[in-house]
């Protein structure tokens, strides 16, 4: 039965729930599709002119033949539109057009606004853009379009923009959707809603919140809630910016900091309703504003929200905290207030919620009184004022984007005024032409092309100038007039086009006015829109169509976002990344990838992600013959002197000039990475063995504790002497736990990358008088660049690899390398409904990148100088972004394709990304290697592996490279280099260098049969002069090599029967020697090897070699020499009939041999095998990798792990000295701990291993008591809640989750308890 974490359920659950809720939102929208227009009356339709009464708006009705068939209006030009008031607010979903029936007038492009009011209108966007929607190229075909997001109005308006060029403009229409109701709210500044909770204080672990809003203010609270613990939520708006603000938690000692910041879209105080939905789940938020999500995770470790009694709408409430205040109350409406569930604004309406604060509580929202005027840079608008005055007083209020711009310019009767914008500020020109030519500047504010509404008040009176920005009277800028002005009365807002003697500085403005004032007086902008005041030409009356290019933010990776009225840029300097979006990094992604540039040793910058998240850092790179080595370093000297604290430890923590996830990034595409340690020690013990808990122990990757020591490997509490026998006190695994007085030192090489790099060690030992020691940590260093090398060649024209669908919407990069002999090909391609991307070679000398995002096809084309077809590496680097496509080829061929102004800029693809074929066709025949999509790199020799006609990589590098393929490794031939088959080896990894073992329990027993298929098969393939063996051949050589450690005995390491009496058996003996039995027939007895002169169930790691050919058997343990031995001549030379290898114990039946089965067979191994290789036999192998067609089976339990494995990297010792046979060098052995006590009588090893289970055991459970116990009185959190109760099932369980040393002592126990 599967059994899920709790979290894991409910987070399950909420998700389910949350895609059932869309879902059903999706079925809504579905069925969301009624006919609005069509059931209206006549009177509904209106126009901004009628051609006559036939052709009236509200003939306008889909195929409707009434009056003349449609509506046409009196002049065809921009300024005609077609209203539709739906006499209530509806949801629309769809709209459709057609020309006027039977006639030659149709509208080929149009614009789509909506409104509330009739007033303050709003064009539908789509892309970032004002969305410009194709209509008709004929009188009777429907054009439908379904609106990219559902709209909310009640009234409409189609904006002709091009139409027929054999008639006029022509226009039916038709509006889908459905009805629509909501609760509206209007807040005057003053009145805040509180909801108030069913109990005094919510723990709060998800949240589901929504609302709309509309408003004129730039700021202002929509929510707030806030406990006394210090959480808090609020929504605000600040500059017209939304930003979302969450506390889940912080400690009263600012180690852990929970405030969390968002901002989301700009310009929101437009007066038009924006949709906000905040999802929260722990610490995971979706910030959802407009169709727009932004999805973030908080600061701090707390993952619940803490409220006390209530959350407010539209302020703060009054039992908010004093300092939380100054912050302005909402001025605006709001719609559809939903907080997990309950609906607020329906329990307003039915008196459930506290709205005392109200002075006038309304269920409407007041219409808007902004009537904004719309420039564009051919635009201006012609007002009236008094002629011939002394006085001229002018204000308005704008807002753009450009930082230049013609604001007003007024002709005087003697010269003219001029008001523009320069470089973001607000200047006056005054030209003066009487009786000589005199001009007078004013300039006032700055940056004030920031999209918000500024204020200008300009005013000339008698013989001084005056100029006000934004109201601020105190900062007025004033000049004195050489005369008297004289107005001309006439007044261009916008721009100003007639060549004369006074033209001004700036033309043109783009942006938005309102409030325009002219001579003290309000200009009636409605009259303007009328033509009964003034005259305008190309703007747009009552809409504001500003969009803030910057929202969202395109540019990537810190690129600053800069814009104008028409587009935005990026500015990409000091990121590391280029382009116009800031999305290519400009540093390679590896050392290796610098010295195939031809770079010698030196520091470098890299890139390992490339376009991806991961920001760029320095690396120093050391080139060697064969290898490339990244070194970190860090900010620990060496031999740092370790000084005690007042603490039980001294605690040594270590930085590195880089964050801890690109040091991941630097490990997890290495080959192999290792780090130096070394501690120098007089009276400091550092590991404490053989028996005590480690006094000093190092935190690796992941915040992991670790207590081997360098030289040593996971799960061996040892140091680089107690591996190699030769620490100072023999009884120790450590030089420094002898505890002497003179200097000592325990160092060595971390090798197990996954534990890489030492972020810290904490020292237990120095507290003690004339305790010293001093530290070392060398840099990490890493060798190899997977992601580089990684590749897959493509044998056949129809071969090709399938990925996951490619996630490029609105930027996208593609890097990778090929060589081919072939002509053409389709590199990689994935398609949608109509979008695609393609990258191919189209000929020898061209490559071609191909798109389509919605707007028609693309292709962008480089050419080479010379053939690409040569079988040399190339590289393609493709980018499409919102500004543009570039494609480049061999980082020298070059070629960029800007985006068209307005269109589709999202890339949507729905099929499997193939790499090395189109679906099939034109598939590409080579080599592609490092292919990078956004950052990832492609697992092309993983998916190959499983891909018919697609190999792994690519050839041609066994001849210089095959040596590092190790332990009988066989070197495989790829494109990209080669790689090492370990299949017929007892080892895995690239080089067949890593150990492949397992811990046996009591009785537990591997089996393996040599089947006349493949065991004899397997056997054939021997090393050097192995003889072959066929299904019944005799083996006159053999080779056994393994490792092992283990501290019970007796027990049999390996049997290897046959089906004769022949037989080889290595056993351990009661005392712990090793025994090896050779059977072969002519012999009373077997032939044996005694090792008498070691116990060699110590717990430590032993490798055994044993290699015959004939009579002569050649025997290496661990690092000595080989040893010969010689076969009687009554011996035969034969092992007849090899049947089955037996790993722990003997199941065997037929004859076997007593001794065996009487003395070492029971109770069976206990401890850990390794390396297991019987000629070409991996029995454990096979037995531990379920992948592995094979023979073997296992009875009992096996535990994969590699603790029985010695380390690869000791030098071999003199020949002189001979542990085996002390008395021929002259040497005395060094005592074995484990055999002689202090008091000097021998120990039964069985009985000192459960002393030791049992005291690990004790001190495992005082931990845990102490851990719980320190846990339960900590009390420095401002929350209730305990760190980690994201993956806890309870309290406790949340405690021992978030004590690594706890949980570290639970693996490390697992590790090390049968050692």
């Amino acid at each position: 039965m599967w059994r899920f974490p709790i979290p894991g359920v409910t987070l399950l659950l909420w998700i389910l729930g949350v895609l059932g809720n869309l879902s059903t939102a999706r079925s809504a929208s579905q069925k969301c599709d009624e006919v609005l227009a069509t059931p209206l009356p006549y009177s509904a339709f209106t126009g901004s002119s009628v051609l006559s009464g036939d052709y009236g708006a509200g003939y306008a009705k889909l195929n409707r033949r009434g009056g003349a068939g449609g509506w046409s209006p009196q002049d065809s030009d921009r300024y005609q539109w077609l209203q539709v008031d739906l006499r209530g607010r509806k949801q629309i979903t769809a709209i459709a057009t057609q020309g006027r029936y039977s006639s030659s007038d149709w509208t080929k492009q149009y614009r789509f606004l909506y409104s509330d009011t009739g007033s303050n209108w709003r064009a539908y966007r789509q892309d970032g853009t004002i969305w410009t929607f194709s209509g008709n190229w004929n009188s009777e075909k429907v054009v439908r379009h379904n609106l990219q997001y559902s709209i909310v109005a009640r009234y409409l308006r189609f904006i002709p923009l091009e139409w027929s060029e054999e008639g006029r403009v022509g226009l039916r229409v038709e509006v889908y959707g459905c009805a629509y109701w909501s609760d509206v709210i209007s807040f005057d500044g003053q009145g805040v809603m509180s909801y108030r909770f069913r109990a005094k204080k919510m723990r709060i672990l998800k949240d589901l919140i929504s609302l709309k809003f509309k408003t004129t203010k730039g700021d202002g609270i929509l929510l707030h809630g806030e406990g006394q613990q210090g959480d808090y939520i609020s929504l605000e708006l600040q500059r017209a910016k939304l930003w979302l603000q969450i506390n889940l938690g912080s400690n009263q000692y600012g180690s852990i900091q929970g405030h969390t910041a968002v901002s989301s879209g700009s310009l929101l105080d437009d007066d038009h309703w924006h949709s906000v939905v905040i999802q929260r789940y722990r610490r995971s938020v979706n910030f959802t504003l407009d169709q727009h999500i932004h999805s973030f995770r908080t600061n701090g470790e707390f993952d619940h929200l803490d409220l006390d009694y209530e959350i407010s709408f539209g302020g703060m409430a009054v039992s908010s905290k004093p300092n939380s205040g100054g912050r302005e109350n909402f001025v605006g409406c709001m719609e559809g207030i939903v907080y997990n569930g309950d609906n607020i604004t329906s329990l307003v309406r039915r008196k459930k919620l506290d709205t005392s604060s109200f002075r006038n509580l309304t269920f409407s929202c007041a219409e808007s009184h902004m009537f904004p005027v719309f420039f564009n840079a051919t635009s201006f608008v012609l007002l009236p004022g008094r002629s011939d005055a002394d006085t001229m007083s002018v204000s308005l209020m704008f807002r753009t984007w450009n930082p230049n711009g013609l604001l007003l310019f007024s002709p005087l009767v003697y010269g003219g005024v001029e008001i523009s914008l320069m470089d973001g500020k607000v200047t006056v020109h005054i030209y003066v032409s009487q009786k000589q030519s005199t001009r007078v500047d004013i300039s006032s504010g700055s940056g004030l092309n920031d999209g918000q509404w500024h204020s200008v008040h300009f005013l000339a009176l008698e013989s001084f100038a005056m100029l006000t920005i934004n109201g601020d009277e105190m900062s007025s800028v004033r000049a004195a007039l050489p005369i008297m002005i004289r107005t001309g009365g006439s007044y261009y807002f916008g721009g100003y086009f007639p060549r004369t003697n006074l033209s001004p500085t700036q033309r043109s403005f783009q942006g938005c006015m309102q409030l325009i004032h002219v001579d003290e007086q309000l200009v009636d902008l409605q009259a303007v829109e009328k033509g009964s005041l003034g005259t305008f030409e190309n703007v747009s009356l009552d809409m504001c169509a500003i969009i803030d290019r910057c929202v969202p933010n395109h540019c990537e990776h810190g690129g600053r976002c800069s814009q104008t009225w028409n587009s935005f840029s990026c500015a990409c300097e000091g990121t590391g990344y280029t382009g116009a979006t800031c999305h290519t990094s400009v540093y390679e992604q590896s050392c290796e990838e610098y010295k195939h540039l031809g770079r010698t040793s030196d520091t470098y910058w890299i890139d390992p992600d490339g376009s991806g998240p991961l920001e760029p850092f320095k690396v120093n790179c050391i080139m060697t013959e064969d290898k490339v080595w990244t070194t970190v370093a860090n900010d620990l000297p060496a031999q740092s002197p370790v000084s005690a604290e007042l603490e039980a430890a001294t605690v040594l923590d270590l930085n590195y000039s880089m964050s801890t996830e690109q040091i991941n990034a630097i490990t997890s595409s290495a080959e192999h990475c290792e780090q130096y340690l070394a501690y120098a020690c007089r009276m400091s013990r550092l590991l404490n063995t053989p028996e005590g808990p480690p006094f000093t122990w190092w935190l690796g990757r992941g915040n992991e504790k670790h207590t081997y020591w360098g030289g040593s490997g996971p799960g061996v509490q040892k140091c680089a002497c107690g591996i190699e026998r030769n620490c100072t006190e023999p009884s120790h695994y450590c030089n420094c736990d002898a505890d002497q007085r003179q200097w000592r030192e325990d160092s060595g090489i971390l090798m197990y990358k996954d534990h890489l790099p030492v972020s810290q060690v904490v020292v237990g030992d120095v507290r003690r008088s004339g305790s010293e020691a001093r530290l070392t940590v060398g840099p990490l260093r890493c060798q190899g660049d997977r992601n580089y090398w990684n590749a897959a060649s493509f044998n056949t024209p129809a071969s090709y690899l399938h990925f996951p669908t490619f996630s490029g919407e609105t930027s996208a990069d593609i890097s990778f390398y090929f060589k081919t002999s072939s002509t053409y090909g389709v590199f990689l391609e994935n398609l949608g409904n109509t979008d695609f991307i393609r990258l191919e070679l189209k000929s020898p000398t061209t490559v071609s990148f191909s798109f389509d995002v919605g707007n028609g096809p693309v292709e962008l084309t480089v050419n080479s100088a010379g053939p690409l077809n040569d079988d040399q590496w190339h590289r393609v680097e493709a980018e499409r972004n919102v500004k543009e496509a570039v494609l480049q080829l061999d980082g020298r061929h070059r070629e960029v394709r800007l985006a068209p102004p307005q269109g589709h800029t999202r890339l949507q693809l729905f099929s499997q990304l193939f790499v090395g074929a189109s679906g099939g066709q034109r598939g590409f025949l080579g080599c592609i290697r490092s292919l990078k999509m956004n950052g990832v790199t492609l697992d092309l020799e993983g998916r190959a592996e499983v891909t018919p006609g697609v190999k792994p990589g690519c050839s041609g590098h066994c001849s210089s490279y095959g040596m590092h393929c190790q332990n009988g490794g066989k070197c495989l031939e790829k494109y990209n280099g080669y790689s090492c088959d370990c299949s017929l080896t007892a080892f895995d990894g690239p080089f067949c260098t890593e150990d492949v073992g397992g811990y046996f329990e009591t009785g537990t027993v591997v089996r393996y049969d040599l089947m006349s298929d493949s065991g004899a098969s397997s056997l054939r393939e021997g090393r050097g002069s192995l003889s072959p063996l066929t299904a019944e051949a005799n083996l006159t050589q053999e080779e056994l090599t393994f490792s092992f450690s283990t501290s019970n005995s007796p027990s049999v390491l390996i049997y290897v029967s046959s089906r004769t009496q022949d037989y080889l058996a290595v056993v351990l003996r009661h005392n712990g020697t090793l025994q090896i039995r050779y059977n072969l027939g002519g012999l009373r007895e077997p032939f044996t090897i005694s090792l008498d002169q070691r116990n060699m169930a110590n717990g430590q790691p032993h490798s055994v070699n044993i290699s015959r050919q004939d009579r002569v058997i050649h025997l290496q343990l661990d690092h000595y020499p080989s040893v010969s031995y010689i076969l009687p001549e009554a011996s035969d030379t034969e092992f007849n009939l090899v049947k089955t290898i037996f790993l722990g114990k003997v199941f065997e039946t037929g004859q076997i041999d007593p001794v065996i089965i009487e003395k070492y067979n029971t109770p069976g191994f206990m401890g850990c095998l390794s390396r297991v290789q019987f000629n070409r036999i991996a029995p454990l192998k096979a037995a531990l990798r379920s992948g592995i067609s094979s023979t073997a089976s296992v009875q009992g339990v096996l535990v994969e792990s590699n603790c029985g494995a010695s380390p690869l990297t000791i030098s071999p010792m003199s020949a002189a000295f001979d542990p085996w046979h002390p008395e021929s060098a002259g040497a005395q052995f060094p005592f074995n701990e484990e055999r002689v006590g202090r008091d000097g009588l021998n120990r039964d090893s069985a009985i000192i291993g459960g002393i030791i289970a049992v005291v690990i055991f004790t001190i495992l459970c005082t931990l845990v008591f102490l851990v719980r116990h320190m846990f339960r009185h900590k009390g420095s959190y401002h929350t209730n809640e305990a760190k980690g109760a994201e993956s806890a099932d309870c309290a406790d369980a949340a405690i021992i989750v978030n004590d690594p040393a706890f949980t570290e002592t639970i693996e490390e126990s697992k590790k090390e308890w049968f050692i």
